[in-house]
């Protein structure tokens, strides 16, 4: 079994007011430093089998129509590394 990960942000020229929210917050709770914040969302996916091009290109598709809205957010799909889950 196989761990895949999508992670959503929305794209830079969209307004993140969550993500200010939390920057606006940071000075005041004592840490300094931080110009800019975005907040994203993360999906892990186990599949069962191997992550081959096929497998690849579905989770492509499921996170284009349902995991994100490609209007306002980015994804990208990372495949962990197969081995270190195997050997847990």
């Amino acid at each position: 079994m196989a761990r895949v990960v999508v992670d959503v942000m929305l794209k830079p020229e969209i307004l993140d007011p969550q993500g200010q929210a939390v920057q606006r917050a940071l000075p005041r709770l004592g840490f300094q430093g931080i110009s800019d914040v975005r907040q994203g969302k993360r999906f892990e996916l186990e599949v069962d089998g191997p992550v081959d091009d096929a497998a690849l290109a579905r989770i492509h598709e499921m996170a284009e129509t349902f995991l994100a809205n490609t209007v306002i957010e980015d994804f990208v799909v990372k495949v962990e590394d197969e081995k270190a889950e195997e050997e847990k």
